[in-house]
């Protein structure tokens, strides 16, 4: 829907391997775009890190491009961020003490094993699960073991802090920090007491569609709003407005989230329950569940000298994996089982078995972990999705998607847009600056570009479905064993 009265909002959406910025019109067309490579180190000990410096080079870079190309006037800066990853840095400088630690970082597991008596009432406070992905334990892990001075926070607060001197964040970032009570969405005394983290200085919690502050790294003194965490923008771009809707965003990992509504339904299968979004007064919440290893899958056959890159996936994926099945614990696994040791498998394999054979098993693999989050969601809301919505790089392979759809056993609609992320959190920027807009109207309505229906028949999708989650737990026992 178009508004008038809505300005061109500059919407930065920092990622985990690169920063995109474009520039939407009032009326939701994007007028420019301009991307920035981000080089996360991966580590052995399953460490994942980036240079916070670059982090920010890459926000400044990607924004001032897109605003250059543009050449319409910008009335907002939006900034969707990657959730969970965390750093030290001093108040007084801006300066980064610390690397950040990304959100796929597992070197908190300590901490998290020393809390395991606790995991109850953390998963009743927070929605979440006890586990390094969250902020909470890697903020522990940097103040036992890099530095205590200065203020430990997401990646998105010390940005957002070097663009505008403020100190917040929003409060769905909030809401996947294991620091905050998701019913009052206030920071918790007892949580930080629990992750020895009393007495540190935590940023104020805005709503998503509140001007944080004004910067002038972009032109003009603008107004910065639209704060945002990337899967829950997703989630907004892609018209998951109302209890039940579903989206899954094929990135690094692939995330699917489910709109609960105005209530935080507790999962009782193994999802994590964060906000949504905080807007118009309203707190909308959302269950969610992570592929850790999707694109990130792809780039590993790729460094196995098997695919050039995701868009040879569907030449040289063989039209059945002839019985080869993967468990894409590359990473760990993580809801409904949340085994960090896990390690990926290929099981299945024979004499026969060729490279094509162990692509369409990779990509069946990742379908079938998302087709398990869906089972998941069905269990907690009561129903399964009536469809999934779906964004991200993968969702350009057509052997992905249709593998998706036949293992869901429902249509698969692919987003119009490459720019899921960024769009909602524009659309987030012009609720800031724009008080007669509602929310459905701030977001722009589009037909998917593809539709993707169910071929296979539902039982032999529920027969691959029970042999790849007994491949699942082969693979864990296997490295319990190992």
């Amino acid at each position: 829907m178009s508004h008038p009265s809505a300005p061109a909002v500059l919407a930065i959406d920092q990622g985990t391997s690169g920063t995109k910025a474009i520039v939407v019109g009032g009326d939701g067309a994007v007028l420019a775009l301009a991307e920035a490579p981000v080089r996360p180190a991966y580590l052995p000990g399953g460490r994942v890190e980036q240079d916070p410096r670059e982090l920010l080079g890459s926000v400044l870079a990607a924004g001032r491009e897109a605003v250059a190309a543009a050449g319409v006037p910008v009335g907002a800066v939006a900034l969707a961020n990657q959730g969970e990853t965390v750093l030290a840095w001093d108040p007084a400088t801006g300066e980064p003490l610390t690397t950040a630690l990304v959100w796929q970082d597992r070197r908190a597991e300590e901490v998290c094993a020393g809390l395991t008596g606790h995991a109850e009432r953390i998963a009743e406070l927070t929605g979440l699960v006890l586990d390094p992905y969250f902020s909470a334990p890697k903020m522990a892990w940097i103040r036992r073991n890099l530095t205590r001075e200065g203020v430990v926070t997401t990646s998105d607060t010390w940005l957002v802090h070097r663009l505008t001197g403020e100190f917040v964040t929003d409060a769905a970032t909030a809401s996947r920090s294991a620091l905050l009570d998701l019913d009052a969405v206030e920071w918790s005394g007892e949580l930080l007491g629990l992750f020895g983290l009393d007495g540190e200085r935590l940023p104020a919690i805005v709503a998503c569609d509140e001007v944080a502050g004004t910067t002038r790294a972009f032109g003009g003194e603008i107004p910065v709003g639209g704060l945002v965490v990337d899967q829950q923008a997703a989630l907004l771009a892609e018209g998951c407005l109302s209890a039940g809707e579903a989206k899954c965003t094929y990135g690094t990992g692939a995330f699917l989230l489910a709109n609960t509504g105005e209530r935080a339904v507790r999962s009782s299968s193994g999802l994590t329950t964060s906000v949504a979004w905080r807007a118009r007064g309203a707190t909308s919440y959302c269950v969610d569940g992570q592929v850790y290893t999707a694109a990130s899958a792809v780039r590993w056959l790729n460094g196995l000298g098997l695919v050039g890159d995701a868009s040879d996936l569907d030449a040289l994926a063989a039209p059945d994996a002839e019985g080869v099945l993967f468990v894409p614990g590359l990473a760990g696994l993580a809801a409904p089982w949340w085994r960090p040791d896990a390690t990926a498998a290929f099981l299945g394999m024979t004499l026969s078995t060729r490279p094509g054979h162990l692509i369409r098993a990779v990509l069946d693999g990742i379908a079938a972990q998302v087709a398990d989050l869906a089972a998941v969601v069905a269990a907690d809301l009561g129903r399964p999705p009536a469809r999934l919505r779906v964004d991200g790089g993968l969702t350009r392979s057509a052997a992905l998607m249709q593998a998706q759809a036949d293992l869901l056993q429902a249509p698969v609609d692919v987003y119009p847009s490459p720019h899921a992320t960024a769009l909602g959190a524009a659309a987030l920027a012009r609720l800031a600056v724009t008080p007669s807009l509602t929310l459905a109207g701030a977001v722009p309505a589009c037909a998917p570009a593809t539709t993707y229906e169910p071929r296979r028949p539902a039982e032999r999708a529920e027969e691959f479905m029970t042999r790849w989650r007994r491949g699942v737990r082969a693979a864990i026992e296997t490295g319990r064993d190992a």
